[in-house]
């Protein structure tokens, strides 16, 4: 499994300082930025990484963000997970999020020699994520919060989500020889439900989008593995 957070128009060198460092405690190493606000050589970025400058040096950029960008992304990965602090309800499905723990479970039992790519998008520190780039990861994961003051600084709240996934990993774990679905099985699923949703009726093409919204969505959240979706996959075949 390789993980990599990727920022997305980064604002302050010190808070994407603050992130390597939390990368090298943890032992990620993948770090890409989107359109920043300053270069790799910026003092401030290095000063606040102090010791994980090797993670600086190994930073991707790309340096122009526009309606490709995102294609490029998910294309890229076979699992895109956004983070938010601006959370909906049962009915804003792109916004129905699991915690940190749970995110670093469901990263537990993905075999470790897997070639699976799971991208974690950070948004912007002023501004956050958009409705777009929520809606074309497969989950979102936020980290409980006081109602008061509920948003945190990407580098603390990227900082916790790592830490979850370290300490679950460095737990004994009997099933980490499961492998997941990549983004080519992940896709098959969702093009075998769409056939068997024009079949359907609905109401309205809304009440349509609403399901095939949902069920990908919890095809993303699942984080399958092979027998799972080939059984569910098996499952949609037979609907009639």
């Amino acid at each position: 499994m390789q993980l990599s957070i990727i920022l997305i128009e980064p604002e302050h060198p010190g808070n994407t300082g603050a992130i390597c460092r939390a990368m090298k405690n943890f032992g990620f190493e993948k770090l890409l930025l989107i359109a920043p606000k300053f270069s790799k050589e910026n003092d401030e970025l290095r000063n606040r990484a102090k010791w994980a400058n090797d993670i600086v040096d190994k930073i991707k950029i790309i340096k122009k963000y526009d309606s490709k960008t995102l294609k490029k992304l998910r294309k890229d990965f076979d699992y895109l997970v956004a983070t938010t602090a601006k959370i909906g309800r049962d009915y804003n499905i792109p916004r129905s999020p699991i915690t940190p723990e749970q995110f670093a479970e469901r990263l537990c039992e993905i075999n470790k020699k897997s070639k699976i790519k799971i991208g974690l998008l950070i948004g912007r520190e002023s501004s956050g994520l958009t409705n777009e780039e929520i809606a074309i990861a497969d989950f979102t994961v936020t980290i409980p919060a006081s109602k008061e003051y509920g948003t945190m600084n990407i580098s603390h709240a990227t900082t916790i989500i790592l830490y979850e996934i370290f300490k679950k990993q460095s737990e004994d774990n009997l099933i980490s020889h499961i492998t997941p679905i990549s983004a080519r099985e992940k896709e098959q699923i969702l093009k075998i439900l769409e056939q068997q949703l024009k079949k359907m009726y609905f109401a309205t093409e809304e009440k349509r989008e609403t399901q095939r919204l949902v069920w990908k969505k919890l095809v993303g959240k699942g984080i399958l593995s092979k027998r799972e979706a080939y059984a569910l996959m098996g499952f949609l075949k037979k609907i009639k």
